[in-house]
């Protein structure tokens, strides 16, 4: 079924995070409707309940979450050859879902600007949480997993449909933890703030900035409403273009956020999006705690055992996403690249 909407359902002013389930949304109520629904029904890999959580002690706060089930029980990644592989229709793709995997399509009319293509609203069968869905440009496409400004734009009006602070949208790319080649973003309700809604970034340039907080630094992009969710796209995506070029694989992230400057700098809440740049990693990695792509990179650790979960180490934890992340001198280059491509 549809989900139709328009500008007047878009949520401004998220709850805040000492209120996080006050008045859910349309979209929140519909999403989680049918999400547990499915889950009722047996349509997911595993049962999820109450996830162990712990906050790393230390200065980046990382949280620790521990999902056994995911770790032993979703479908093994997809092997990745280069940052251009094509898509292979002998390969799993999300041609194959079975329709009851499916919540609704979003579509939107009217303004602001011409409405983005639908996606595909379709649960996570391996999920990091409640509500992990995945938003999919037409499947019937079959478009590599390469970030599109229209598939970008449309993931960006869904984290405004939410009332939740903690619905977040993100993209992981080939090399950078994507699991199946085929165009996907993630939606997922994360019940924690993250460092990265606040905190202050470095200006590159008047559309960019550089913001360290976290276990990883990421180029930030801002919008401040609707009206500016086209043009942040195109420059997200022009910016992952250019990296692809550059040989690196790339994470993207959005959630609500503060502007750039940070808190109390002047003007409200908007979306923050974060594109973070990486060495690409082609299949997994000997010795490696844990994948890393964009719940890493953003603080969060999916861990897959309990011994991990238990003794791990802020320190331990940092070593193992930071080994993926480019050298100061290289990402500071990059980011000049960057501004100047996007000026």
């Amino acid at each position: 079924e549809e989900f139709v909407y328009g500008e007047e359902d878009f949520v401004l002013q998220a709850a805040g995070w000492g209120d996080p389930d006050s008045a859910p949304s349309r979209f929140d109520r519909v999403l989680l409707a049918g999400w547990s629904d499915r889950m009722e029904r047996g349509l997911f890999r595993y049962r999820l309940g109450p996830l162990p959580t712990r906050v790393l002690p230390g200065p980046v706060r990382l949280v620790a979450q521990l999902n056994e089930q995911r770790s032993a029980e979703r479908r093994p990644p997809q092997p990745v050859r280069s940052l251009r592989d094509p898509f292979d229709p002998a390969a799993f793709n999300f041609t194959r879902l079975r329709p009851a995997e499916l919540l609704f399509r979003l579509r939107r009319t009217g303004g602001p600007g011409p409405p983005p293509e639908p996606l595909l609203v379709a649960i996570n069968a391996s999920p990091l949480e409640r509500g992990h869905v995945l938003l999919l440009p037409e499947p019937a496409r079959r478009l590599p997993q390469v970030l599109t400004a229209p598939a970008l734009r449309g993931a960006l009006e869904a984290a405004l449909l939410s009332a939740h602070p903690g619905f977040r949208v993100g993209f992981n790319g080939l090399g950078g933890g994507a699991s199946v080649n085929h165009l996907h973003l993630h939606g997922l309700y994360l019940d924690r703030p993250l460092p990265l809604e606040e905190a202050p970034a470095e200006p590159l340039g008047p559309r960019l900035g550089l913001l360290r907080a976290g276990p990883a630094p990421a180029f930030l992009f801002f919008a401040p409403g609707p009206a500016a969710l086209e043009s942040v796209s195109r420059a997200v995506c022009r910016a992952a273009e250019h990296l692809g070029g550059a040989g690196l694989a790339c994470n993207v992230l959005a959630t609500r956020g503060d502007p750039p400057a940070g808190p109390g700098a002047g003007g409200g809440r908007g979306l923050r999006v974060l594109l973070w740049a990486r060495r690409p990693l082609f299949g997994p990695k000997a010795g490696e705690p844990f994948a890393v792509a964009l719940c890493e990179l953003a603080g969060l650790l999916p861990l897959p055992n309990e011994p991990l979960y238990r003794d791990i180490t802020e320190g331990q934890a940092l070593s193992a996403i930071r080994q993926h992340l480019l050298p100061e001198p290289e990402l500071l280059h990059l980011g000049g690249e960057l501004a100047r491509l996007l000026e």
